[in-house]
This record gives structure tokens, sequence and C-alpha cells, in this order.
């Protein structure tokens, strides 16, 4: 069984419904979980973000924290998760934000570096991670970490 079929019977066993809040994945994690027929039960909206603007206007992440921390942080990751569920009416969400390149990186802030946010009004939850590879693995193992982080969170 895969990780969406296992999220999505999570969600429906608890009665949760998830939002998603991407950038670097535009919209890939919200493509998985509505590829399952029955998702309209567990799968309320994602919103897509690439731009910073579209963060701070789509899901009210305060202009302050990505000028702070950058659009690629913990910081924005969670705020982006706030904003997710303040502006749905999810009970859990996940969102990610990274490089996934093929440009981009920095020494700093390098290709592959993702920061995926997820987790309850209450509750939420940020953690770094390192991928590798071409921009589609990048993004491809940005969509299973996110749903593995949900679906620790449900356990």
């Amino acid at each position: 069984m895969g990780l969406v079929e296992k999220l999505s019977i999570a969600l429906k066993e608890r009665g949760l419904i998830m939002a998603t809040a991407e950038s670097c994945t535009g919209g890939m994690i919200a493509a998985a979980m509505t590829d399952r027929a029955g998702s309209s039960e567990i799968f309320e909206r994602g919103f897509v973000t690439y731009s910073n603007d579209s963060k701070v206007e789509l899901l009210g992440v305060p202009a302050a924290i990505i000028e702070k921390y950058g659009a690629v942080s913990a910081e924005t990751a969670e705020a982006m998760v706030k904003g997710a569920l303040t502006r749905s009416r999810a009970d859990i969400a996940v969102a990610v934000t990274g490089i996934a390149g093929p440009s981009g990186g920095t020494a700093e802030k390098p290709v592959g570096l993702v920061y995926i946010g997820w987790g309850s009004q209450d509750d939420i939850h940020a953690q770094e991670h390192r991928f590798t590879g071409e921009r589609v693995d990048v993004r491809t193992q940005t969509v299973e970490a996110a749903l593995k982080h949900l679906l620790d969170f449900l356990k």
C-alpha cells in the first residue's frame, strides 16, 4: 500500500480533512492526494504559492518572516501551514518550500534544500531536508517526505 493510500485511510478513519500549501512542488502533493477516488472526503484544498507575494497574499505569511528568514526556511514553512489552516476548513495541513534546482541555490541554501511544515492549528512542526538528484528527484522526494510527515503526525 502506498503513502497516499495509507494517509487517505488514516484521515478517513479519524474524520479529518487536509490542505496543502506548496511552493517547490507546484501542486504535486495535492495532485497525488486527489488522484485517488474518494479524495473529496479527505482533501479540502491546495494552495500553490510559488512566489513570495503569493505566500503573503494567499496564505497570509507575514512578509517580515520571508524578509528575515527567507522563503526557504522552517519559519516560512510553519507560517504556510498556519495560513493553509486559517484559509481553509482543513483539520491538518502540509507545506513545502525549497530549491528544486537546477539553479537558484546558494552556498547557504543549496539546491535540494527543502523545508516541510505540517500540523494542526495548535501543533505545527517543520523540518529541514536535503534532497539530491535532478529537479524531478528533489520534487518527488519532497512529496514523499511530506506525506510521511503527515502520516506520522496522525499516528
